[in-house]
């Protein structure tokens, strides 16, 4: 087999993936099952992540759990891993790719509440995640953290604040982890542009277009141009790439 061919081979790998059953997480699931691996899909729905982990399982053949689990809540993240490492036997991949980003009215009317529940699931849980696979990682046959960021982390607006300062800080901890579970994990992140999942049916599409008459190409993305991204990030095509911030965001000034 080519070079191609086995550098982003995942047969014999299990990737876990939070917020697995809609958008980005969606897509990344599809594109890793499709390369061989086996999935695990976590959202906060655990019905639509059981419905998800049956239809991977037709469509490609790979063995797929869903499980219900909200991602900014320390204390239930025990569980998922239990349960993926009681399924699988180890973890492979994990894909930090929950998020949320609720809107707010103004800067001063920006909750403690808010704040809380926007660092403990764009940053905390990825974090606590990653602290409890990584170890097991190194003491298996080594492993690959994605994490998914947000160019907003580098170009922060007034409206999403607390998201920004979130997903800076899981940049930071992106490299931090490399150095803490390298040589056998390497940790990467994301910086992800504009994507057109479900959330993008609430906007303004005209108003959307009119801003990305700016980005060099001129247009939002699909969720599956996410995926090449990650495959590379999770796949052995990557051994020599770790603390790196990858930026997917169609060009954006």
């Amino acid at each position: 087999m080519s070079y191609a061919g086995t550098a982003f081979d995942l047969t014999g790998r299990v990737a876990l993936v939070t917020g697995g059953s809609r958008g980005l997480g969606r897509a990344m699931v599809a594109g890793f099952a499709d390369a061989g691996a086996d999935v695990v899909i976590a959202s906060r729905d655990e019905q639509a992540c059981i419905d998800y982990a049956l239809e991977i399982e037709k469509s490609t053949g790979r063995r797929a759990l869903g499980y219900g689990v909200h991602v900014g809540r320390w204390d239930q993240l025990d569980g998922l891993v239990d349960a993926a490492y009681e399924r699988f036997g180890h973890v492979d991949v994990l894909v930090n790719n929950a998020g949320m980003s609720p809107l707010y009215p103004s800067v001063e009317s920006i909750t403690e509440e808010l704040m809380d529940k926007v660092f403990n699931v764009n940053f905390k849980g990825p974090f606590r995640l990653s602290a409890l696979i990584a170890p097991r990682m190194v003491a298996d046959r080594g492993g690959s953290i994605i994490n998914i960021s947000s160019a907003a982390a580098v170009r922060p607006r007034p409206d999403v604040l607390p998201y920004v300062a979130a997903k800076a800080a899981l940049n930071a901890l992106t490299v931090g982890l490399a150095h803490a579970y390298g040589p056998k994990v390497r940790c990467n992140a994301i910086m992800a542009g504009t994507f057109l999942t479900d959330v993008s049916k609430a906007w303004d599409l005209d108003a959307f277009a009119e801003r990305a008459k700016r980005f060099a190409l001129q247009r939002g993305a699909t969720p599956e141009e996410i995926v090449g991204t990650a495959l590379y990030l999770a796949s052995d095509a990557s051994s020599y790439t770790t603390g790196s911030i990858i930026t997917v965001d169609g060009g954006q000034p």
